[in-house]
């Protein structure tokens, strides 16, 4: 059995990430650290409240949906701001099932750390949002910071909104899917309990082999 992290590593200089010290072994006899994260910062995962007033939290999120079977679809290399829309996901249609998990490998974590990252992703369009919840998919996991296009709010709000509103769980920043052998993988991506939480990071792993 292989383990995969698909995470990005958190740390100062990220974008709504501060750590500090908090304690240290010289005064106090121990290490300690304050983290300051904002909620959707590096790898994470978004709760429904995040877009949604009145919408669901990050302590409400079913765990049956965030760890099991995950579908790995291949939409390598991704263009600057390509938007992926049905036609993209149609030669994967067999996957695509009730209760799947879907993560789409782009290779776009490998602008991590570059303006393009952010302001030039390749996102979901509305349709092939409302093509997900359709077809009743569980999870959607992106290697972009976002579903949508995050300069565009009426983008932005409309892709999630119409994600949760249709039960999909949204993760975005995975990294590293390239290294997945194979198209099928076990994936859990756990948040913290927070209660009333929009979002949060999470360490998200695949195993294969299993």
């Amino acid at each position: 059995m292989r383990i995969i992290d698909l995470s990005l590593p958190v740390k100062n200089g990220m974008r709504g990430v501060e750590i500090t010290p908090a304690k240290t072994i010289e005064n106090e006899g121990w290490n300690a650290t304050t983290l300051k994260l904002y909620s959707h910062s590096g790898t994470h995962m978004d709760a429904p409240v995040h877009f949604l007033p009145g919408g669901s939290t990050m302590d409400e999120h079913d765990l049956n949906r965030l760890i099991g079977p995950a579908q790995v679809i291949d939409l390598a290399p991704a263009q600057p701001k390509q938007l992926f829309g049905v036609e993209d996901l149609k030669p994967f249609e067999s996957k695509v099932t009730p209760g799947c998990r879907l993560l789409l490998k782009t290779d776009w974590y490998k602008t991590f750390g570059t303006p393009q990252y952010r302001d030039e992703l390749p996102r979901i369009s509305r349709e092939l949002a409302h093509w997900l919840v359709e077809r009743e998919v569980a999870l959607v996991g992106v290697e972009a910071p976002s579903v949508a296009d995050v300069n565009n709010i009426e983008e932005l709000t409309d892709v999630h909104q119409i994600l949760f509103r249709g039960g999909v769980v949204i993760v975005e920043s995975l990294a590293y899917l390239d290294q997945l052998q194979s198209d099928e993988v076990q994936f859990i991506a756990l948040p913290l309990k927070i209660m009333g939480g929009d979002g949060c990071p999470v360490r998200a792993v695949a195993q294969e082999g299993v």
